[in-house]
């Protein structure tokens, strides 16, 4: 009982954060209308197991590296705003519905896994889990834990946002709702990275 009241908050925190709207939720939309899920499973595998490399190697020190040459950190910034700009223009040409499925590649595990470092979401919510959810006594142990309960709540939310993608194809066969979709997404992929750079 202890350590369900110890860990479901930091469980909920994770819920909470994958579930909402943010650069790989918006990603993964547009892959599962554009590739179907099967295809999108590798960019799936690749966040969670992006969030869960992260939490790790910050969770051994690489947040205290940042405090002391805050330069890395705006170079970082600088990056992910160039590539999330990137990603939001190949998003918005993404091509009709089955296109994808012939032509185009969605995210491989790897691609994935290495965005999370240059996503200002996955940095916010693996920092404020380390500050505030892991219990400091007993770190490693506790960070340990925390890796796989951010395993087992990420991969299942994040994929509702595929499902929703694919449920999408029924019914955005027209070309034009097709490109309205893909432009949205990428609006909304280009509106994420404003709290980061303000």
């Amino acid at each position: 009982m202890d350590a369900l009241l110890l860990w479901l908050p930091m469980a909920t925190f994770f819920f909470a954060s994958s579930i909402t709207p943010g650069p790989n939720n918006i990603m993964l939309a547009s892959s599962g209308l554009n590739y179907g899920f099967r295809r999108s499973i590798p960019h799936m595998l690749g966040i969670s197991g992006g969030c869960m490399a992260m939490l790790f190697v910050l969770g051994l020190g690489l947040g205290a590296i940042f405090e002391r040459w805050p330069v890395l950190h705006t170079v970082l910034k600088a990056l992910c705003v160039v590539y999330l700009l990137y990603l939001a223009y190949k998003i918005a040409f993404s091509g009709p519905v089955g296109a994808g499925e012939k032509e185009g590649k969605p995210f491989t595990f790897v691609q994935a896994a290495a965005f999370q470092w240059v996503n200002p979401k996955a940095w916010a919510m693996i920092l404020g889990v380390i500050a505030v959810y892991i219990p400091h006594n007993n770190f490693m142990a506790n960070l340990l834990i925390a890796v796989a309960i951010t395993g087992c709540v990420n991969l299942p939310t994040i994929s509702l946002w595929t499902l929703f993608g694919v449920a999408l194809k029924r019914w955005l066969h027209d070309p034009k709702a097709v490109k309205i979709f893909n432009t949205s997404m990428a609006l909304l992929l280009v509106l994420s990275i404003y709290p980061m750079v303000v």
